[in-house]
This record gives C-alpha cells, sequence and structure tokens, in this order.
C-alpha cells in the first residue's frame, strides 16, 4: 500500500488560489490513478480531481473545472492540485487519494479508493 502526504491547505479569501502537494511513497511506486476528494462538515466525501500516471489524462468535478488544475511529478512522486478562484462553499478537508477503478459512477469512487492521506484543510472566508 502507499503511503499519501498532503500538504498546502490553509486559510484563503475567496477569490484566492491554493495550490495542494501530495507526496507518495512506501512501495515502488506503480499507483495507476491518484486524485483528489473533500468533505465539507455534514457533507459525504466528493471527487474532485483525478490524474493518471501513465498517459497523464485528467479527471475533473464539474464544480471545478476551468478553476482547478491537477497534475503530476513523476520523479517526485508528488501530485499537485492548484485551485484559482476559491469560494466559501469549497472549504473542505481534502484528501489525497491512489489507486481506484475509475469506471462510472463516480459518486463510488470515494468508497473504491485504496489509499488515503491524512487530509489537509481548506478553509475560504468571504
Amino acid at each position: 500500500q502507499v503511503q499519501l502526504v498532503e500538504s498546502g491547505g490553509g486559510l484563503v479569501q475567496a477569490g484566492a488560489s491554493l495550490r495542494l502537494s501530495c507526496a507518495a511513497s512506501g512501495r515502488t511506486f506503480s499507483s495507476y490513478v491518484m486524485g483528489w476528494f473533500r468533505q465539507a462538515p455534514g457533507k459525504e466525501r466528493e471527487f474532485v480531481a483525478a490524474i493518471k500516471w501513465s498517459g497523464g489524462s485528467t479527471y475533473y468535478a464539474d464544480s471545478v473545472k476551468g478553476r482547478f488544475t491537477i497534475s503530476r511529478d513523476n520523479t517526485k512522486n508528488t501530485v499537485y492540485l492548484q485551485m484559482n478562484s476559491l469560494s466559501p462553499e469549497e472549504t473542505a478537508v481534502y484528501y489525497c487519494a491512489a489507486d481506484w477503478p475509475l469506471s462510472p459512477p463516480r459518486s463510488s469512487w470515494s468508497q473504491r479508493v485504496g489509499s488515503w492521506g491524512q487530509g489537509t484543510q481548506v478553509t475560504v472566508s468571504s
């Protein structure tokens, strides 16, 4: 199993940007996919973005398309999430995730993740 460590969360104002990082370790890095989910207080964990290590195909939740960008650095075993134009409604704990099948429905992805990070808090003030 791969270990994931997130960083980069914090408190920002509405409209600001943040970049989250997720460093993976623990075994020869052969994860099929990595990505980000988020969970707001009282809500279910939801998919945000994902990237395939081979080929770099990306996937986004409709709510973040055009504002968030997921990328990877294979040499550092690190995945990034650049978040722009943040809104208060996006206040949540953001979790890095690895290894889940990308078959639909997307609503099932959070239950099929193989490895989770500990999460990093993102707070967007109005």
